[in-house]
């Protein structure tokens, strides 16, 4: 039998670039399993259902919330409801596959709570400027959810300190690189509270 296998949790601010780098490793590290969240948001161009999100009305997402189905979930920016689907990601680590959740700082503070033996990382921009530059390049956002979403990175750049370790985005593949190899690194079972 294969013994359980630990969850790493990836989360940081807006447009840090975590769908970037989490597109890299299940490009090149398809050992690695990632999460599928589930939104309510609309899909950006390319974005395909249940490979990117699961994209989901508010009344299906507010049933999954009171079904027990999803691990963590939040309202995001004040726009948009996000959660990770619970049963994929428990059979996936009881078959001792590494698992990857890609998460806002909401969602990584739920994990930590109901599953404290999670690996959480957390990435970074290389500097506020290189964030904002990547949030207005991107251009899904209007102004009104631009600012909405700097204010949000604000807070959450001040949560670092509240992870196992940091990885800088300053490019994707060596960030993902840098990340898989934490993750495939045994770590010590004491977590910090």
């Amino acid at each position: 039998m294969t013994s359980p296998s630990r969850l790493t949790v990836l989360a940081g601010p807006t447009a840090v670039g975590k769908g970037s780098v989490a597109a890299y490793v299940r490009e090149h590290h398809p050992d690695v399993w990632l999460s599928v969240s589930a939104t309510t948001r609309r899909p950006r161009p390319g974005e395909v259902d249940g490979v990117h999100y699961h994209f989901v009305s508010d009344e299906r997402f507010a049933q999954m919330v009171q079904d027990g189905e999803l691990l963590e979930w939040a309202v995001v920016h004040g726009r948009a409801w996000y959660g990770t689907p619970r049963r994929p990601v428990e059979e996936v680590l009881a078959a001792g596959r590494p698992a990857l959740l890609e998460i806002d700082l909401q969602g990584a503070r739920q994990v930590r709570a109901s599953m404290p033996e999670a690996q959480f990382v957390f990435l970074s921009p290389p500097s506020w400027e290189e964030l904002v530059r990547r949030l207005v390049g991107r251009g899904t956002e209007d102004e009104e959810e631009r600012t909405a979403r700097l204010t949000t990175a604000r807070t959450e750049l001040a949560a670092a300190e509240e992870f196992d370790v940091t990885v800088v985005n300053d490019d994707i593949r060596r960030a993902a690189e840098e990340l898989v190899s934490w993750m495939r690194t045994p770590q010590p079972s004491t977590k910090r509270v």
